[in-house]
C-alpha cells in the first residue's frame, strides 16, 4: 500500500513539476513575445514610482497583456531596482523584455513635454513641444522670447513638472558671447562663468540640460564636442588646401557658415575663398567687417558704412591679406567640412541672387551683371514695401 502511495506522489510531483515547467516557459515567452500595443504611447514614470504602479499603467494603456508576468519577468532579470523616473516612447508591438529595458536603462527621456531654450543668430527664443506619440513629432504648444513676452501659462506649469526636459539648442553661426549671454539669461542654471570661450570653439547643437546644472560644465561639453569636429574635419581636408592649421580651418568654416545660409551652397563658398587665397586675392567678405566692429557682442543691425569697409581691423578682410585673426562665429559640422572639402570649381565672385542664395561669378565681367541683377531685385522689392506702407498692406 505505501509503495502505491508513494508511486503516486512522485506521479503527481512529476506531472506538478511538468505543468510548473510549462507555465515558466509560456510565461518567458510571453514577456519576450510582441506587445498587443497597436499605437504608439509616452509612458510617463514618475519620480518615487515602482514596477507594480508602472506595469498597472501598461497594462491600462494596452501595451502588456499581462501586469505580473512583466513584474516576474524584471524581478527574474532584477532589474526591478533599477527602474528610472523619465518619459519614454513605447513603440507599437514592443515586447514587455524591452520595455522592460526602456525604463530601466535611463538616460534621456525619448518623448513627453520639452522647454527648448534656442539660441539664434538674431534672439533667444524659448519654445515649449510636446511629443504625439502616435506620430513621433514634435507640437509646438507656446513660443515667445524672454524679457520681451510674457511667460504663457503653459510655460509655468510645465516646466514646474518632474518629467519635464530642458534642451538648449544653439544655431549654427552664433558668437560665443551670444551663447555666454543667453546661459546667463536661464534661471534655473546655475554657477558663474569667469571667460567667454574663445570665437569658434563651440559646436552648434542641441543640448540636454536638468535644473541646477553648472554653466560652465555646459560651455565645457560644447568645446569638447567642437574639438571631435574640428579634428574630425582637419583629419578629412584636402591635400592640397592652402589651410595651415586646424585653427585656420575653423576660421574660414566661420566664414563660410555666415556667409550662406543655403547648405547645398556651403561647398561653392568655400571654393570662392579657396581660390581666392590660392590666388593671393583679398576675401573681401561683409561678414569679417561686421565682427570687427561688433567683436561678436550682438547684430549690427544695419548696412556697412564706406569708412567701416575702409577701417583697418583684425578682421577686415577687405584691407587685410589672408584669413582674418580668429574665427567670427562658431561654425557647425556642415561648414568645418565644407571648408575642409571645398567644391572644385573656379568661382572668384559671389553675390545675393534675390532667392535666399547666390550667384557664382568667374570674372568681374559676370560678377558685375550679377550685381546689377541683385541691385534691381533690391530696388523692386524697395518700391513694392513702399506702395504697401502707403496703402497700409491692402
Amino acid at each position: 500500500m505505501w509503495r502505491h502511495v508513494a508511486s503516486n506522489a512522485v506521479t503527481f510531483l512529476m506531472v506538478g513539476l511538468f505543468l510548473l515547467g510549462g507555465v515558466i516557459l509560456w510565461g518567458k515567452s510571453q514577456y519576450q513575445a510582441e506587445g498587443p500595443l497597436d499605437q504608439a504611447i509616452c509612458l510617463q514614470v514618475e519620480r518615487g514610482s515602482n514596477m507594480r504602479r508602472v506595469s498597472q499603467k501598461l497594462a491600462d494603456q494596452g501595451a502588456i497583456s499581462s501586469a505580473a508576468i512583466f513584474r516576474v519577468g524584471a524581478d527574474y532579470e532584477e532589474k526591478t531596482a533599477q527602474l528610472k523616473a523619465g518619459s519614454f516612447l513605447v513603440q507599437p508591438g514592443t515586447s514587455m523584455s524591452q520595455i522592460v529595458d526602456v525604463v530601466t536603462k535611463g538616460g534621456a527621456s525619448t518623448c513627453g513635454t520639452e522647454v527648448v531654450y534656442r539660441i539664434g543668430v538674431n534672439r533667444v527664443s524659448v519654445q515649449v513641444r510636446e511629443l504625439d506619440p502616435t506620430t513621433s513629432r514634435f507640437v509646438e504648444r507656446a513660443e515667445f522670447t524672454p524679457g520681451a513676452d510674457a511667460e504663457p501659462e503653459i510655460f509655468t506649469a510645465l516646466r514646474a513638472k518632474a518629467d519635464t526636459r530642458f534642451r538648449v539648442a544653439m544655431a549654427e553661426g552664433v558668437t560665443s558671447w551670444q551663447v555666454v549671454e543667453a546661459l546667463k539669461g536661464i534661471d534655473f542654471l546655475e554657477g558663474t562663468i569667469a571667460d567667454v570661450p574663445a570665437e569658434g570653439a563651440l559646436a552648434p547643437d542641441s543640448y540636454e540640460v536638468r535644473p541646477s546644472d553648472d554653466r560652465a560644465a555646459i560651455l565645457a561639453q560644447m568645446e569638447n564636442a567642437q574639438e571631435v569636429l574640428l579634428a574630425a574635419a582637419w583629419e578629412a581636408r584636402d591635400p592640397d588646401l592652402p589651410i595651415g592649421s586646424p585653427e585656420d580651418l575653423l576660421i574660414l568654416a566661420s566664414i563660410v557658415e555666415k556667409e550662406t545660409g543655403v547648405p547645398e551652397e556651403r561647398r561653392q563658398v568655400a571654393a570662392v575663398f579657396v581660390n581666392r587665397l590660392n590666388q593671393n586675392m583679398r576675401l573681401q567678405t561683409d561678414p569679417t567687417v561686421i565682427y570687427g566692429i561688433t567683436k561678436g557682442q550682438g547684430v549690427l543691425g544695419r548696412g556697412l558704412r564706406r569708412s567701416e569697409l575702409r577701417a583697418e581691423t583684425p578682421w577686415n578682410t577687405y584691407v587685410i591679406n589672408g584669413l582674418p585673426a580668429t574665427p567670427i562665429a562658431n561654425p557647425g559640422r556642415a561648414s568645418l567640412m565644407a571648408a575642409a572639402q571645398p567644391d572644385e570649381n573656379d568661382y572668384i565672385f559671389f553675390v545675393a541672387d534675390g532667392t535666399g542664395g547666390h550667384a557664382f561669378a568667374v570674372t568681374l565681367e559676370e560678377h558685375n551683371a550679377n550685381v546689377a541683377r541683385w541691385r534691381q531685385i533690391e530696388a523692386e522689392r524697395g518700391a513694392a514695401a513702399a506702395g504697401n506702407a502707403s496703402t497700409g498692406g491692402n
